[in-house]
């Protein structure tokens, strides 16, 4: 805080420290005529500089502690054992180390980063010789740290806001890259589509089978729930494909975890796949084609009607390329246009475009807010039994227009069959004599439950807020 009371403008005040510097030489030799008229005129010439400056009175400067530590920064830096060091306004005190007071104050009060550091500039250049440099390099200091102080980007990603846009990079993607040669070289081509198992070693055969039928334009990528992803390397596209391992996990849990919106935006479709299906029916470059033909933002293949068939929804239809409603067994549906009847695919193989997984993936594990537990991040849902039914809210905010019925189908003419092998449920614990696969498949109905209680409690904490 500063304790002058008059508002003065910054230009008038360096023209009386200037001159209050010049007045010294003119005391020594007795010549007070010429020193009023000096100290007269640079009032006036300092009144008429100062009418272009912002005015503002000095006694409400108050500089905020985040730059006030820039300051003691520098001020540690100052020299402390020069005796030549300190300024005209503090001959006389016992500091042995001071500081230019007056264009500290100005460079941190003038709103132009380019007129601070001009004026400053004036303010040191009309000090000694000895100290004149000395305040020159210090105003350089405040003006690296205020540049950077004053950057601040609020439509950053979060957490990204201090830094210049063109240095913010907030999505990336799967493409390998070389550890040599000029990056921009690294790619012949990028992949267009995302391809993702979660495999065991003992399917080894079938995911063979299937990766043959995705071109250049994917990328593969396999989630190894066994371990055993070093073993892979025996078929040629192995070494051309990502893999990651965790021992036991479900597709779900990998999704969650790698697959996150940012990280695979590279990608118009992303495949999330289960490692027992059949595919001699199946061309991917086809099936994107009808894809985009019938404007389906969450898709899967026709399923072959003998085979591990749950829902009407999924079953092929041999008269069409895509269906997108059906009918269930009498009570099954609510509406003839929502799930299972319509809006609808099952998790064993959607498709889900960029848009649309952009909003799936946040679903997966669910955060959930309660009154009683405050808030509580819920990341203990690793089946994803239930997401299939609510899959119709991530492409259903323009209902009237875009409903969801029309965005959500199923590809009649590429088609495949569910093999049922469980074999990641294989990886379950028998207890008390049952099964290993019966833990797990009680996990997944369980997991269901908890999901719809969930969803449930977010929509009514949002529509009824305040209502238990």
């Amino acid at each position: 805080m500063v304790g002058f009371s008059l508002p003065l403008s910054w230009a008038t005040l360096f023209i009386i420290m200037g001159t209050s510097h010049r007045s010294g030489v003119l005391r020594r030799s007795n010549d007070t005529a010429r020193l009023l008229l000096t100290t007269i005129m640079g009032m006036v010439l300092g009144y008429f500089i100062g009418a272009s400056f912002p005015s503002v009175y000095l006694s409400k400067i108050n500089l905020p502690s985040s730059l006030m530590t820039s300051l003691d920064i520098a001020f540690a830096e100052y020299p402390r054992s020069s005796t030549n060091s300190s300024f005209p306004e503090d001959h006389g005190t016992k500091s042995s180390h001071s500081t230019p007071k007056l264009p500290v104050l100005v460079y941190m009060n003038t709103t132009n980063l380019w007129t601070a550091h001009s004026v400053a500039s004036l303010a040191c250049n009309k000090l000694k010789a000895d100290t004149k440099w000395l305040c020159l390099g210090y105003m350089h200091k405040l003006a690296l740290s205020r540049s950077l102080k004053l950057i601040y980007v609020p439509t950053n990603p979060r957490g990204a806001e201090s830094l210049p846009q063109g240095i913010v990079v907030s999505e990336s993607d799967l493409y390998l890259r070389r550890l040599w040669g000029e990056p921009k070289e690294d790619l012949k081509r990028k992949p267009k589509y995302l391809v993702t198992f979660t495999v065991g070693f003992e399917q080894m055969y079938h995911i063979d089978a299937a990766v043959k039928k995705f071109s250049e334009d994917f990328q593969i990528l396999l989630f190894h729930y066994d371990g055993r992803a070093s073993e892979w390397d025996q078929l040629e596209w192995s070494h051309h494909a990502i893999h990651v391992s965790a021992r036991k996990q479900t597709k779900w849990w990998y999704a969650k975890r790698f697959l996150h919106p940012n990280v695979v935006s590279a990608y118009d479709y992303i495949f999330i796949w289960d490692e027992d299906l059949g595919v001699e029916h199946f061309n991917a470059d086809k099936y994107i084609q009808l894809v985009k033909k019938h404007g389906l933002e969450i898709s899967q293949p026709g399923l072959e009607p003998n085979n591990g068939l749950t829902w009407q929804m999924t079953k092929r239809r041999g008269d069409r390329e895509v269906h997108k409603d059906t009918e269930e067994k009498p009570g099954w549906c609510s509406d003839p246009l929502l799930p299972p009847c319509a809006a609808f695919v099952e998790i064993m193989a959607p498709v889900f475009s960029r848009e649309a997984w952009k909003c799936v993936w946040h679903m997966i594990q669910v955060f959930v807010k309660l009154a009683e537990y405050h808030s509580a991040s819920q990341n203990d849902l690793v089946h994803g039994w239930g997401l299939d039914f609510a899959l119709r809210r991530c492409v259903d905010v323009s209902f009237y227009l875009y409903p969801a019925h029309e965005k959500i189908g199923v590809v009649d003419s590429q088609w495949i069959v569910h093999l049922v092998i469980p074999s990641l449920g294989n990886q379950g614990e028998s207890d008390n004599g049952k099964a290993p696969w019966l833990g797990v498949r009680e996990r997944c109905r369980n997991e269901w439950r908890i999901f719809q209680d969930r969803l449930s409690t977010a929509d009514k904490s949002y529509l009824l807020p305040g209502v238990g």
